[in-house]
């Protein structure tokens, strides 16, 4: 049985992706990606969160056994725990994969589980991106739920883009509006994560996230009062982004 053939550079093959499939909608980018051989095996993360359900929707559409990555920090709320059961059976996929720190990790690195209070940093890369980066390695690209509105650090995010040196990372929903995501929702009849009534848009970790008042920006409950707007699962310009980004590099 031949070998297959390597991918090209992940800069070539991210630079044709976004050429070819530049002025497509969210759901054909998605299907691409779902089986365009440029873009290898894939992978979708999810975080369960506020937004997720429409994404993990489309993908549930499209294929069911794509595989989704679930990042369990075990600081996750309740609630988004019971949401992400609830939503893989609702939708019916079939292939969802919790990924988390190992034991050994936490006691060596957080042992009274009081490190977010000290070192949010280090308690990301701890209980997110070190589990994900070893998840990802069997995958060369992987989708995201990420859109240009939710942050400076995502404002001219592409469809595609390289994740370090060999894998790409999809964004199908980069150009959605706030209200697009609510219109898709509804429209579908999806079910919303329950602390969305309780006054929190945007949810991560229950220790890092706090409930947003009317006005506010939907992710001012992330890191509030911190210069940090990304947990460091993500990178810009091919490095990691936690805080906000220097004039001039959000365009």
């Amino acid at each position: 049985m031949p070998l297959e053939a390597p991918l090209p550079r992940t800069e070539e093959r991210v630079a044709h992706l976004n050429d070819r499939y530049r002025h497509h909608s969210a759901t054909s980018v998605l299907e691409r990606a779902l089986s365009d051989p440029q873009v290898g095996r894939v992978a979708m993360v999810s975080s369960f969160g506020a937004e997720s359900v429409a994404l993990l929707h489309m993908v549930a559409v499209i294929d069911p056994a794509t595989p989704v990555l679930f990042i369990d920090t075990h600081m996750l709320f309740p609630e988004t725990l019971a949401y992400q059961g609830e939503l893989a059976e609702a939708l019916g996929l079939s292939d969802i994969r919790r990924i988390s720190a190992t034991r050994i990790q936490l006691e060596a690195q957080d042992p009274d589980g009081l490190l977010h209070g000290s070192d949010t940093d280090a308690c990301c890369t701890l209980r997110k991106t070190v589990p994900l980066e070893t998840a990802l390695s069997d995958f060369d690209a992987w989708i995201t739920g990420r859109k240009r509105f939710q942050s400076a650090t995502r404002a001219a995010l592409d469809f595609f883009e390289a994740d370090g040196p060999d894998r790409i990372k999809v964004n199908p929903l980069a150009h959605w509006a706030p209200q697009d995501v609510q219109d898709y929702m509804i429209n579908n009849r999806l079910p919303r994560h329950p602390l969305v009534a309780q006054g929190y848009p945007s949810i991560g970790c229950a220790p890092c996230t706090t409930k947003v008042a009317p006005g506010e920006d939907p992710r001012a409950g992330r890191w509030r009062n911190a210069q940090k707007e990304e947990c460091g699962i993500h990178f810009i310009n091919g490095k990691v982004v936690r805080g906000p980004l220097p004039k001039g590099d959000a365009a």
